[in-house]
């Protein structure tokens, strides 16, 4: 197949044959539609907790259908794809409103039944993707022909609906429904914790500084000689920069000018900017000039507890972490926070916003669902939204997850890549264990897989429990969308066809360090017992991945132009990339964690634990040569991958 013909099959055969053909279901009561795919999987009668009062209030949105879908796919693929005629050849928003979005009068005819079935309907963005709507649970059920239940997932009680929502088929270029039910609540987002956190000591400048044998511990406490290293502190400013080969680069001009980097989370800190420019003139990186950063949040969205399972502020560390990651390696670029008022309804919408606007060039996105079995109503909506960002210029970038295969190695669990990690429209960066010299060198990079084990001591000498499956980088081979053509002859059919099949879409397609015992150090306003203020931990996750690897590919961008859907170009060029394997792993095996028992001061003692290094045994998902579904194609290796990357015109 041709780049072009095979993103039809990604797209229309993986996705829309389940949702966008939303109209085209069996015969509903009454000249209606059932929408496909409007049904959480998880709304089953074991799961019947209750049902919810018909006057609890709901917001929600109703999303339209693209016109031609099919074509904004291959439109999409065809521009960000090197070697195509029209590569590089991007649409402005009002360019590809005009051709692919819904029209205004599609707008109009649902607005105008919303108001008549007795809703208030709110704003509909630019493109026309979906109208919002507010009113009651009871309004909802008669309007969408369902009823409504509570049901008991993941430990949640959560609300669904009982029976596939449908509209008047007077309404064909209805897509889906999305906020009637609450699928959206379990999403993961990697969010830190307000309270005050510090690393114990001794931890280690750089690999290796500080080790059992050269260094006693704080209280006596006597430790095994394997692992030796300490874990490092954190790393900051040009230990990253020069790990990953882009130091003299970005001293060079290099760093990202004139690129715009848009950071999508939930509410805002309102502490962000001072804290960065505190972090990053401590660490010898620029502070921010004039206007160089941005927020650009509702009035109130730092102080708006929407979600009462989430307090506002347990993103503020997750912001904190991304700017300061995308600056450290694109210390030249502009960097845009775009916080949505709440962490689950409207992350959706922020995205739109974000594409439809043309916000950024490059967008890092440090959430995700652990699973991909979200009600495919939820899924495709959003997927149109990541055509229209590649059709604009726009490269999006998404945490894979911090929970390895999903099924923390237990026996019989379904193994699942986490989404939109798993879009074939987005970059997935996976997540590494990373090794800095004291001349800020790579050293050594492997899979982030992390295996714990406990101290004892009640032997006659010190040793390590067996190690326990603790968390590592989020992986896995999809089972909704098909392989797309940029993975074809990359990634083994091992993994692509795992389920049997079709070859499949496999999840990340690179990597950046992630592994929380060798992460970043960042800087933060937190609560501790005596106050707040400003202090600097060490913190990881693919959360950290994701806005390293953004803030690299802006130096990309600086020297290429826009890219859109940045994979084509990233696995043309993945033989530049550092191709992480197990080599390392014996020579390194892992590293000694000290930590304050309760997580601020020595007052309460220390616990120690032994963090072991690429421990996938449980999992389904293994670091191996070449292309592998912890950390795909690799890290960035330096110029030489910054050059292959860019060579593209």
């Amino acid at each position: 197949m041709t780049p072009s013909s095979r993103c039809v099959a990604v797209v229309v055969g993986a996705i829309l044959a389940a949702t966008a053909g939303t109209l085209n279901a069996a015969a509903a009561p009454a000249a209606r539609s059932t929408l496909s795919g409007s049904m959480p999987s998880w709304a089953n009668a074991t799961a019947r907790a209750g049902s919810p009062s018909d006057s609890t209030r709901v917001d929600f949105r109703v999303y339209l259908q693209n016109r031609d879908q099919a074509s904004a796919a291959v439109f999409a693929m065809a521009v960000s794809t090197p070697g195509n005629a029209a590569y590089r050849k991007f649409l402005t928003p009002a360019q590809y409103r005009a051709r692919f979005s819904p029209t205004s009068d599609d707008a109009a005819a649902v607005s105008s039944w919303l108001k008549g079935q007795g809703f208030t309907v709110g704003a509909i963005p630019d493109n026309h993707k979906y109208v919002e709507a507010s009113g009651t649970l009871g309004q909802a059920a008669k309007s969408f022909n369902t009823s409504f239940g509570t049901y008991r997932v993941k430990g949640k009680t959560l609300r669904a609906n009982a029976s596939p929502l449908s509209v008047p088929r007077t309404l064909p270029q209805v897509q889906a429904v999305l906020g009637l039910d609450d699928s959206a609540e379990l999403v993961q987002p990697n969010a830190n914790p307000p309270a005050g956190f510090r690393n114990a000591r001794p931890c280690s400048a750089y690999w290796g500084e500080k080790t059992v044998q050269n260094t006693p511990t704080p209280d006596g406490t006597k430790l095994p000689a394997s692992p030796s290293a300490f874990a490092p502190c954190g790393y900051a400013g040009v230990q990253l920069q020069g790990a990953y080969g882009l130091a003299s680069t970005i001293a060079g001009g290099t760093d990202g000018t004139g690129v715009t980097v848009a950071v999508i989370d939930a509410y805002a800190s309102a502490t962000v900017e001072s804290d960065a420019n505190t972090y990053f003139d401590r660490h010898g990186l620029p502070t921010f000039k004039p206007g160089q950063f941005r927020q650009d949040v509702p009035p109130g969205t730092s102080r708006r507890p929407e979600n009462p399972r989430q307090h506002p502020e347990s993103w503020s560390g997750e912001e904190t972490l991304d700017i300061e990651a995308v600056h450290t390696m694109a210390p030249g670029a502009n960097i845009v926070y775009v916080g949505a008022p709440n962490n689950y309804r409207d992350m959706d919408a922020i995205m739109n916003r974000v594409v439809d606007k043309h916000v950024a060039d490059i967008v890092t996105n440090s959430y995700g669902y652990s699973t991909e079995a979200l009600p495919t109503g939820y899924i495709k909506p959003q997927e149109d939204t990541y055509i229209q960002a590649a059709a604009e210029g726009i490269s999006l970038f998404f945490s894979s997850g911090d929970n390895g295969d999903e099924t923390r190695g237990v026996s019989g669990a379904t193994p699942t890549p986490d989404w939109p990690a798993s879009s074939p429209w987005v970059t997935a960066v996976g997540g590494t264990s990373l090794g800095v010299t004291q001349n800020n060198t790579r050293l050594f990079e492997l899979g982030w897989e992390t295996g714990r084990s406990s101290l004892t001591t009640s032997g006659s000498a010190p040793s390590w429990s067996t190690p326990s499956y603790l968390y590592g980088a989020g992986g896995g081979t999809s089972r909704i969308f098909a392989q797309p053509d940029y993975q074809a002859g990359v990634v083994p059919d091992s993994i692509a066809r795992r389920d049997g099949g079709a070859a499949m879409r496999v999840v990340p397609d690179v990597a950046a360090v992630g592994d929380p015992n060798t992460g970043m150090l960042i800087g933060q306003t937190q609560t501790f017992p005596d106050g707040a203020y400003y202090d600097e931990y060490r913190i990881g996750g693919t959360s950290l991945s994701s806005p390293l690897y953004a803030g690299m590919f802006a130096l990309a961008v600086q020297r290429h132009g826009p890219y859109g859907l940045a994979n084509p170009a990233l696995y043309a060029a993945r033989n530049a990339s550092y191709d992480i394997t197990k080599a390392q792993l014996g020579t390194y095996p892992g590293d000694v964690r000290v930590d304050y028992t309760n997580g601020v001061d020595a007052s309460n003692g220390y616990t120690y634990t032994a963090r072991w290094f690429d421990v996938d045994t449980p999992l389904t998902i293994h670091v191996r040569p070449g292309y592998d579904d912890i950390t795909g194609i690799g890290s960035p290796n330096g110029t030489a991958w910054l050059t292959a990357v860019t060579a593209y015109r």
